[in-house]
């Protein structure tokens, strides 16, 4: 099973795809990272102009890698009305392009991923993606950590099968 993790953003959108076989079997190896990376727009763009880039962006993704399903960080809180309502916008389009190519979609807090990749709910950046590299036996901490978030919430998608 291919599954696509978003870490959502207007800016920045962090992508991670991850190959998933024997769920159900607690095998050291069953896991493997296919591809990472960032969905990034200038700020130069309309609003709508970052929008579109980012559903252009993430078709290409699923053209390619073909996901089962979609894991995307869903909005728990937020600090800052200024960030949130743009991160809000991404992940709207992040649904509706998943909506289109009927790709289930499942959304998981910060927190709980946190939680479940670190055993921490407060967990650093850095501390997610020293995890990542090893849950996913990878050579390098995966960059920047957008994307190391984004391959953290396909990794905790995971755990939800094996445990269902």
């Amino acid at each position: 099973m291919i599954i696509l993790g978003i870490d959502p953003g207007t800016a920045t959108t962090g992508y991670g795809i991850i190959k998933a076989k024997n769920l159900k079997q607690r095998a050291k190896n069953n896991l493997k990272c296919l591809s990472y990376g960032c969905i990034k727009t200038s700020p130069e763009f309309s609003d709508g102009e970052r929008l579109k880039k980012i559903n252009w962006e993430l078709n290409k993704i699923i053209r390619e890698y073909k996901p089962k399903v979609l894991a995307v960080e869903s909005i728990f809180f937020f600090k800052n009305l200024k960030t949130a309502m743009p991160v809000s916008q991404a992940k709207g389009v992040i649904l509706f392009t998943a909506a289109k190519k009927k790709i289930p979609v499942y959304e998981f807090t910060p927190l709980q991923v946190k939680m479940a990749i670190t055993g921490y709910g407060r967990a650093e950046k850095k501390e997610i993606q020293k995890a990542i590299k090893s849950i996913l036996n990878l050579k390098e901490i995966p960059k920047p950590d957008d994307a190391a978030d984004a391959l953290a919430i396909a990794v905790y998608y995971t755990n939800l099968v094996k445990t269902s």
